[in-house]
């Protein structure tokens, strides 16, 4: 039984071990594991989208993946190199090495404001684009409560959104 990364000496002590004392030891082994403090002391130094080795419960081996989500006690881990997904406790990842500091997450811009009916005057060029998303371009003729009318010169008139509307520069 030689497990890679496990002490040689620890699994010559254990060899001499009864079914018992194994079944013991495993107990005390799951309850410290399950033990929130120590999930919290991994979990804070980890963030979304982060690469961490885990260990593979099966073979003992350490992989490397992205984290793809965090849940209360375990985290979903994306292994790039077999492109597979993994499901794994807290204590199952390496503490990421001391002095490596979660990115800093930029504060998102806050949404651009919405264009309404005083943004707007008649005789404006104004474009917006039609329900087959192609640009059409025209002339504000008249301001409604909630739409502009639009003329874009092809005999046609259009009742459009303010929000719909942008406005076009002539150059």
């Amino acid at each position: 039984m030689n497990d890679p990364g496990v002490d040689p000496r620890l699994l010559e002590v254990l060899q001499h071990a009864s079914n018992l004392q194994l079944f013991q030891l495993n107990s005390v082994i799951e309850r410290m594991l399950a033990d929130p403090r120590r999930i919290v002391q991994v979990r804070k130094d980890l963030h979304m989208g982060q690469t961490v080795r885990f260990m593979d419960w099966r073979d003992g081996r350490m992989r490397v993946g992205k984290i793809i989500a965090m849940k209360d006690t375990q985290l979903s881990v994306h292994e790039d190199g077999t492109r597979s997904s993994w499901t794994v406790p807290y204590t199952a990842v390496e503490p990421p090495a001391q002095g490596t500091a979660k990115p800093a997450t930029a504060p998102e811009p806050p949404p651009a404001p919405r264009a309404g009916r005083n943004d707007f005057r008649c005789g404006e060029k104004v474009a917006f684009e039609d329900k087959h998303l192609n640009t059409v371009v025209g002339t504000i003729v008249r301001i409604n409560q909630r739409t502009a009318t639009i003329d874009p010169g092809d005999g046609m008139t259009w009742r459009v959104g303010f929000a719909l509307l942008r406005h076009v520069v002539d150059i």
